[in-house]
């Protein structure tokens, strides 16, 4: 199977440089693992979005889409649980 290629949104990585040192971590490791496999065990898709998922690290949400004909994953956005859906 082929690897994906992840991208970040500006975006995005801006709302991670926000965050406490630890859970970037989790985070950017959580991001590269969705080049091989991604559509991970817990990978939720959101309703009302065609190629939108998400994935969690404890209270933290990393929002995802997925271009299969092109092989790319795209960091969408970024942020705590209680607020990343806004």
């Amino acid at each position: 199977m082929a690897s994906y290629k992840v991208v970040w949104r500006a975006s995005a990585e801006r709302e991670l440089r926000k965050l406490p040192r630890e859970v970037i971590t989790h985070l950017v490791e959580l991001a590269a693992t969705l080049a091989n496999e991604p559509f991970p065990h817990g990978a939720v898709k959101l309703a009302g979005a065609e190629h939108t998922w998400r994935v969690r690290s404890g209270d933290y949400r990393l929002i995802y889409s997925v271009a299969g004909g092109t092989l790319v994953v795209e960091i969408v956005k970024v942020g705590h649980r209680r607020e990343v859906y806004r």
